[in-house]
Order: structure tokens, then C-alpha cells, then sequence
């Protein structure tokens, strides 16, 4: 599925998300009209399970673009941390929903399930993994560009779709062989899959939203990108941190205290405009100090 040429970054994020809207609520409808017809729990609680992707993906379509707005009075630093919010919702509802799922597998493996066999099962199952798959494929297609915490707990979230989907297929197939047991015990086994990968993706969505520090290895970068500039004789002071997605830098740097006030304007800019070159640095603000002085907050009180 080809892009179109021309098309911004948040029309190709807004499509990636509607694409997924449309694909879960074709799911529902194939999974739970099979799951009523022959009383299949497992296709009912898949199909379930898509409603609240369908939800997730939803808000991902009508919240997360907002990453992409330019600042504005209410925003002066932009919107950037509105996408790991909703990726933080995502994570969240897969969290829930796999509990659930634990909980009727539970359920299935203590009082026992009623279902018919069909093969309109196997096959509006077959249906719900080729969607989820093309729908994953997709996504993580059009993920690879633009890099967006939410559209990647999507696909993780379309994963956990097929995973769950397996699941019921085994279970349907256990009625088949008269081992009905087998559809709770998979429940059961892919739920916790399920569960980890949400934790694992709020985990990741709350560092962004509270502001964590990077790995040192980015922090690292910063120094060194700093340090090879020759006017540049010591970095003090350096804090990096989260802001959304992306990094802001806030450091002081050490330069020749005879220097120019023109030219330590130049020489600022083209710190600035180095750090940004940095992936994932957004905002920089660098402070200029006379070499020598170390740390303002270690001087003397007068």
C-alpha cells in the first residue's frame, strides 16, 4: 500500500490511524456476528477485545496528530507530549483488556465452556489474523518515517489482535476435538503476553511524559557534539531531558571570555543549530560562559 507523494506528516499519521479504526470495526463485525450465530465465548471476547482497540485507535486518530500542530499561545513548546499521552491510553487499555481476558480464561478452565463447532469459525478467525497483520504491516510501514510512540503501540496492540486470535482458533479446534479445555488454557497463556506488552508501553510513554533523562548515551552526545566545536573550552551545567519525544537540552558552555558579544551571538547559534541536528533534540538553550568560572551555583556568595 503505497503512500501518496506530497502528503505531510500528519496526514500520513491521521491515515495510519483511521486505517486502523476501519480494520478494527471490520473484525468486530465478521467476529462477533460468527461468535453469536454458533455461541462461541472465544470469538465473542476477541471481538470485544477490538472494540476498545477500536476506541484506542480511534482517540490515536482524533488526538494524536495534535503532535504535528505548530505552538501556539496556549502551547508555546508545542504539542509533543499529547502523542505519548495517547500512546499512555493505549498501553493502558491493552493492560486492561488482557486482564480481562486472564479473567475469562479463568472463568472457561473452572466451569467449562459452551460452544458449536463450525467452520465459519476457523474462518472469521483466518479473517481477523490476515486483517491484523495487513493492519500491523501497515502501520509499522508508515511508522518507520515518522517515528510516532502512538502509531507504534498500535501495531504492537494489532500483534496482540493476532496473538488473541491464534488463541481462539485453538480453542475452536478443541471443540472440534473434544478437548474444550484448550480454549481457556490459550487465553490464559497469550494474556499474559498481552499484559506485559501494555505494561512495557506505558512504562516507556510515562518516561516521556514526566520529564525523565534520556540513557547516558544521548547525554554523551550532547558533551561531545559540544566539546569538538574548537571555540568550545568546557561544558558545565548540562541537563537533558524529555519533552514529549523529544529532548530538550539546557547547558552552559565555557568559551573565551574576550570574545565578542557578536561573536559569541554566531558562536551560539551554531551551537544551537548543531545540537538540533542531533535525533530526537528539539528545544536547545545554551548559556555562554567566560572559561574559568565553573559552575554558578558553586560561586562564593558576595
Amino acid at each position: 500500500m503505497e503512500e501518496p507523494s506530497g502528503v505531510s506528516e500528519k496526514g500520513r499519521f491521521q491515515r495510519a490511524a483511521g486505517v486502523n479504526v476501519v480494520g478494527n470495526a471490520a473484525k468486530i463485525a465478521v467476529e462477533g456476528a460468527a461468535g453469536l450465530a454458533f455461541g462461541s465465548v472465544a470469538l465473542l471476547a476477541d471481538a470485544a477485545h477490538s472494540v476498545a482497540d477500536l476506541v484506542a485507535s480511534a482517540v490515536v486518530f482524533v488526538w494524536g496528530g495534535s503532535r504535528y500542530d505548530d505552538p501556539d499561545s496556549n502551547h508555546p513548546h508545542g504539542h509533543q507530549r499529547i502523542e505519548p499521552l495517547t500512546a499512555l491510553f493505549v498501553g493502558a487499555v491493552i493492560v486492561l483488556l488482557g486482564l480481562n481476558l486472564l479473567w475469562s480464561s479463568v472463568d472457561g478452565l473452572r466451569f467449562g465452556t459452551d460452544v458449536r463447532f463450525s467452520p465459519l469459525l476457523l474462518a472469521a478467525l483466518a479473517f481477523a489474523i490476515v486483517d491484523m497483520y495487513v493492519l500491523y504491516w501497515y502501520t509499522t510501514r508508515v511508522n518507520a518515517d515518522l517515528g510516532s510512540t502512538s502509531l507504534a503501540a498500535l501495531a504492537t496492540d494489532c500483534l496482540n489482535d493476532i496473538y488473541t486470535s491464534i488463541a481462539a482458533v485453538a480453542g475452536v479446534l478443541g471443540v472440534f476435538l473434544d478437548v474444550p479445555l484448550l480454549d481457556p488454557l490459550a487465553g490464559a497463556l497469550v494474556s499474559v503476553l498481552v499484559v506485559h506488552q501494555g505494561v512495557k508501553i506505558a512504562r516507556e510513554n510515562v518516561t516521556y511524559l514526566v520529564g525523565a533523562a534520556p540513557p547516558e548515551g544521548d547525554r554523551d552526545l550532547v558533551v561531545e557534539t559540544l566539546l569538538t566545536h574548537p571555540a568550545v573550552e568546557g561544558v558545565h551545567d548540562l541537563t537533558v531531558f524529555y519533552d514529549g519525544t523529544d529532548l530538550e537540552v539546557e547547558v552552559h558552555v565555557e568559551v573565551d571570555g574576550e570574545m565578542t558579544l557578536r561573536e559569541a551571538h554566531d558562536l551560539e547559534t551554531e551551537l544551537v543549530t548543531r545540537l538540533r541536528t542531533l535525533e530526537d533534540v528539539g528545544d536547545v538553550h545554551v548559556h555562554l560562559d567566560p572559561s574559568g568560572l565553573g559552575e554558578w551555583k558553586d560561586a562564593a556568595e558576595e
